[in-house]
């Protein structure tokens, strides 16, 4: 294989809604997406979309929302070897709010289907928060949210928000002299920055009138690695995972507006 994403794979849903509700207040939602998520199983549909062989490795539960995330994986070419399905388990949900502006209010429940430790074959492994720890020689880790005893020994490529950088390590020189070897942290409408032992990269974002920047973050991972398996200079690889992200936004979901290739590719010229 690959790629192969190791971690949190949901099922979501999403509202649109005028305003978010006061406490004991009511608001009435204008449109509801059911959608699946997770940072990990977000990276691989991109992945795949960018046409890269990728494999996801987690685990859901036998319930319907386990069936929802595994047949919305299969239908976008995902190899599902390494998801489990936990008989009695529950499958992680999101019910996500998002405003006229495009800001969100999540409110997750992380079920009882847990990830157990794997032995994955893989040219390059990607984890989030969940999928860090069950598997060894991970390549990149999405470290948009907390990971508890985080290590960047041996890792080639880490790739914070600005704010959990700030809270974990600092800068992104001090993550580097941790163990990473690449340090890129996404700055939303910003764009994304790379530090490296040769320099700093900084590359702006793309204009867009987002409809919502769910899962934005996860599709730049996914195309950022997509773009780097395929030998693309760093520079070039963030310039397209800028992209990627942008035009992720044009949708409710996190997954619907995910650009394939060529789509991405004509946006680039």
């Amino acid at each position: 294989m690959q790629v192969v994403c190791v971690g949190l794979a949901t099922r979501d849903s999403i509202w649109r809604v005028p305003a978010f509700p006061e406490p004991d207040g009511r608001v009435v939602a204008t449109e509801l997406v059911v959608a699946g998520g997770g940072p990990a199983a977000t990276a691989a549909v991109t992945l795949a979309r960018l046409g890269v062989e990728v494999g996801f490795a987690g685990a859901v539960g036998d319930d319907a929302a386990g069936r929802f995330v595994r047949a919305g994986l299969e239908e976008e070419g995902v190899d599902l070897t390494l998801l489990a399905t936990i008989a009695g388990g529950r499958t992680p949900e999101s019910a996500i709010l998002v405003s006229p502006d495009g800001a969100r209010s999540i409110v997750h429940h992380q079920g009882s289907a847990r990830i157990e430790e794997l032995e994955v074959q893989a040219e390059w492994l990607h984890v989030d928060h969940a999928g860090y720890g069950r598997v060894r020689g991970a390549t990149s880790i999405d470290g948009g949210n907390p990971i508890p005893g985080l290590s960047l020994d041996g890792i080639a490529l880490y790739a914070p928000t600005e704010e959990r950088l700030r809270a974990d390590f600092g800068d992104a020189e001090a993550a580097r002299a941790a163990g990473a070897e690449t340090v890129v942290v996404t700055r939303g409408a910003n764009g994304s920055v790379a530090t490296t032992r040769d320099g700093v990269i900084e590359t702006s974002g793309v204009a867009c009138d987002p409809v919502s920047t769910l899962g934005a973050g996860d599709v730049f991972h996914g195309a950022l690695v997509a773009f780097l398996v395929r030998g693309a200079p760093l520079r070039d690889a963030l310039v397209a995972a800028n992209g990627a992200a942008a035009l992720s936004c044009r949708a409710l979901d996190g997954r619907s507006a995910i650009p394939t290739l060529d789509e991405l590719e004509r946006s680039l010229r």
